[in-house]
């Protein structure tokens, strides 16, 4: 029986779903692909909330010859300087314990509920909430009558560290809870120092100091023993250890100045660094409400600071997913940035859904300086299950949003990572970088400090028929040169490459196979092992003559 030769042509896989794994030619650049696991980088601007004024903004403005007052008045839009209503408060220091000690270098004394006045020697004096104390000389601890407030001598009463002014012991649930009762400038000389450098330039710290006064009074709790906490969450307060000239003189010279918004106490909020520019208080925290004096503002001084910029870093998707409580594997993020920058709310997209949290939320999650971040986003397409053919060209596509460059690299099966090509994103993110694959392994995108999580690419060896030089015999060869790689010829059987006849790869690449060739579909499958995945030729028809 004669039979003719015809054209060698590719299946469409989708024809037969046998022919899955058929490596094409070079359309093989056209795949099919699924997003790539993400790597995410995080960069931003300032420290802190970003509302009122910026600490390192008023250096800035300072060091350029505004005084106090000016920078006030432009980080509190539309207020003024007024004197203070308050001239004392409460600050705890001990919130409760089971016994506490109030000691002091010189003799003191202490008045219990009845106005009763003891004396207390010298040194440590420790009690409990049944405030039993040696008082007036007595070997045996008397009972006295709570709460008790503590009066200094000639030196500073101390807990653990000296205070200035006085305590005020009481008892709850068997607990003893110190406050620090003590006249509002004094108490500026122990805070002042704890949010600001003491060796700044005074009109920077004077400003520091109003605010300072200003937030004490606007802040203070109503309804309760206590005015202030000593830490953040009213102001950093450390006592007389902390107290330094510079920021004592800055708190006398603008001793009972505060911040007056048509009147009234402003609260004026500080915090480090802006970035560039303020916060609109609304912008950061939604609830609040407007306030006029509270608005975005331009800060160009606070460029002096380390934390005007920072970033870029890496952060694992599986801990940014948690942080936006995503299900499945995070694919992607969307920021949601207000006017001034920070950033409102962060969507995370993930393979089970994607969830909306809000900017702070994000940065308390992750330890960021400010809401002032972008979040970029970095991840290579993973190829089709369809191996790539040995030297023929190969798209791989990815996304670097928020990165302006990057660069692809390739480690082999048995090897290191190693350049393999760059590229620029475009204006949407995406990169498509061209490669010519010769082995199997994996690739990755780089930028900055930011990695891709890598994708493997499996490469076949390139095989292709001659032409028939006769019914019974199939030639080919294989690329590159695989000596001994294991060849079989296959016909298809309804949906089914049933093998027909094998035989090996020669020295120089060729192939060569006694077939008796009958009316059907034809095939070589070339099967190297050497990392490379078995490659087959395109189909080849034979009909009757």
């Amino acid at each position: 029986m004669a039979f003719r030769r015809i054209t060698l042509t590719a299946v469409l896989a989708a024809s037969l779903a046998s022919l899955a794994a058929l490596a094409l030619g070079p359309e093989s650049a056209a795949r099919s692909s699924q997003p790539g696991p993400a790597s995410f980088l995080v960069s931003g601007r300032g420290w802190g909330h970003g509302v009122g004024l910026s600490q390192w903004g008023a250096y800035g403005y300072a060091r350029q010859g505004w005084t106090f007052d000016q920078i006030l008045a432009h980080y509190y839009q539309g207020t003024t300087l007024g004197p203070a209503a308050l001239s004392r408060v409460r600050v705890l220091l001990v919130p409760g314990q089971a016994r506490v000690t109030v000691s002091s270098d010189t003799p003191f004394r202490v008045r219990d509920a009845l106005s009763q006045t003891y004396e207390l020697t010298a040194g440590p004096h420790q009690f409990g909430p049944g405030f039993r104390l040696r008082v007036n000389g007595r070997q045996q601890p008397q009972q006295l009558t709570g709460p008790l407030t503590f009066l200094p001598g000639t030196a500073p009463l101390k807990l653990e560290r000296p205070y200035r002014g006085q305590f005020v012991a009481s008892a709850s649930n068997g607990r003893v809870r110190i406050v620090n009762n003590i006249g509002l400038e004094a108490y500026l000389f122990g805070v002042v120092p704890g949010e600001m450098p003491f060796y700044w330039v005074p009109e920077a710290l004077k400003a520091q100091a109003v605010a300072a006064r200003t937030y004490a009074l606007a802040v203070r709790k109503s309804g309760s023993d206590f005015d202030l906490y000593p830490d953040v969450r009213s102001q950093v307060y450390s006592g007389i250890t902390g107290e330094r000239a510079s920021t004592t003189a800055a708190v006398q010279e603008t001793a009972g100045q505060v911040v007056l918004y048509r009147g009234r106490i402003a609260t004026t909020y500080f915090f480090s660094t802006s970035g560039g520019r303020t916060a609109t208080v609304n912008d950061v925290w939604p609830g609040s409400g407007p306030i006029p004096y509270l608005v975005s503002v331009d800060d160009p001084y606070d460029s002096l600071s380390p934390h005007h910029a920072w970033g870029p870093f890496s952060v694992q998707s599986r801990r940014l997913g948690r942080a936006l409580q995503v299900r499945g594997r995070l694919l992607d993020v969307r920021l949601a940035v207000g006017p001034s920058g920070r950033v409102r709310t962060v969507t995370g997209v993930g393979t089970g859904g994607q969830k909306t949290v809000s900017g702070a939320d994000v940065r308390r999650a992750l330890g960021l300086r400010s809401t002032w971040f972008r979040i970029s986003l970095l991840a290579l397409t993973a190829p089709s299950s369809t191996p790539a053919t040995f030297n023929t060209p190969l798209t791989l596509t990815g996304v670097a949003r928020g990165l302006a460059a990057v660069t692809l690299e390739f480690r082999p099966l048995r090897g290191a990572w190693r350049r393999s090509g760059s590229a620029r994103a475009a204006q949407d993110g995406t990169v498509s970088i061209s490669i010519r694959p010769r082995e199997t392994g994996d690739y990755r995108l780089i930028s900055r400090s930011a990695r891709s999580e890598p994708v493997r690419v499996a490469v076949a060896p390139y095989v292709r028929f001659y032409a028939l030089p006769d019914s019974t015999t199939l030639r080919g060869y294989a690329r590159p040169v695989l000596p001994n790689a294991a060849v079989t010829i296959q016909r298809l059987e309804g949906a089914t490459w049933v093998n027909v006849a094998s035989t090996t790869v020669d020295a120089s690449g060729d192939f060569q196979a006694q077939v008796a060739l009958t009316p059907g579909d034809y095939r070589a499958r070339v099967s190297p092992g050497r990392g490379f995945v078995p490659g087959v030729t395109p189909v080849l028809k034979v009909g009757p003559a």
